[in-house]
């Protein structure tokens, strides 16, 4: 609470006054985003393409070179080996066969084989390219409908300015995550399409909070500009905002350290979204209610407008 009540309160950062380089920088994101998704595409775990993932545990510390020489040339296809979590832990993914079940679980016992004594098995999973195409039109088709509810919502909620913004700003956060995933290369699964969902769901939150505040500034500070208006809402939340986007990063950043490989793609998505999303909500969200010129809404009682003036003027 201490720490808490040290924060400044009445602030008054000029974050509407830089709204342009917001919107540059904005607009560089996302094409940067949309250039990385097109030229380098995505990591697409078994999930999405298909095929055969093991994960092996070695009784020392894994030699990827040896392991490769054991799996190569066994007439499978592509075999590839990276080093997952610890120095002892080693994922396989071995491209789908041709056939049915019987020759995945073959090609399984063909590299089971080959590996030796001493490797155990940890998980092995198989999916088909059927499934793997059906799963890529299933999440893309949920977080189409997700993007377009969270904005009709804001668009009941507020009006249909606020509704714009805030989808604005989602698809923002969202293609700014897949930018980042295909950047890095992180394995992109059903666990990463989850943490796209999940940042949509956080970043709206925040624009929610600052949203209701932009509302009500507006009906009670009459004689400020838009400008003003918006500058000031943004002024008081920001605390808040600032707090809550800090302490889930805290849990983030010990899950990523401490959670183990299998969830690190997920993690990593998420303090990369929680960031972004925190940014989204108050450099581009607010801002863009400039832009779409928002209209003042409600009667203020002439008390409680004479109250504000005076405390708007000092």
């Amino acid at each position: 609470m201490a720490l808490i009540r040290k924060l400044p309160i009445d602030l008054n950062i000029n974050f509407i006054g830089r709204r342009s380089l917001f919107m540059v920088f904005s607009a560089a994101l996302m094409l940067a985003s949309i250039g990385l998704f097109f030229t380098q595409g995505l990591n697409f775990g078994v999930d999405f393409r298909g095929g055969i993932l093991m994960e092996v545990r070695t009784s020392g510390p894994a030699d990827l070179s040896v392991l490769r020489s054991r799996v190569s040339g066994l007439g499978i296809g592509e075999v590839t080996l990276q080093a997952f979590g610890e120095p002892t832990d080693v994922l396989i993914n071995i491209a789908k066969q041709e056939g049915d079940e019987a020759e995945q679980i073959q090609a399984i016992q063909l590299v089971k084989d080959a590996l030796g004594e001493g490797i155990e098995i940890r998980r092995q999973e198989f999916v088909g390219p059927k499934i793997g195409d059906e799963l890529k039109e299933a999440g893309l088709l949920a977080t189409v409908l997700a993007l377009l509810a969270i904005g009709t919502y804001i668009w009941f909620r507020f009006e249909w300015q606020f509704g714009v913004a805030a989808l604005v700003a989602l698809v923002h956060d969202v293609v700014a995550t897949v930018g980042f995933y295909s950047l890095t290369q992180i394995e992109f699964n059903l666990a990463t399409l989850a943490a796209v969902l999940t940042i949509a769901g956080y970043s709206i939150n925040d624009t929610v909070v600052i949203f209701d505040r932009v509302r009500e500034t507006l009906r009670r500070f009459k004689k400020l500009s838009l400008g003003e208006v918006l500058n000031r809402a943004i002024n008081l939340t920001l605390s808040r905002t600032i707090l809550t986007s800090v302490t889930t990063l805290l849990a983030l950043f010990a899950l990523f350290f401490f959670g183990g490989e299998v969830i690190r793609g997920f993690t990593s998505g998420l303090i990369w979204g929680v960031a972004i999303g925190t940014y989204s909500s108050v450099g581009l969200a607010v801002p863009l209610l400039l832009f779409l010129k928002v209209r003042r809404g409600g009667e203020t009682d002439p008390k409680d407008a004479e109250a504000d003036t005076a405390e708007a003027s000092s």
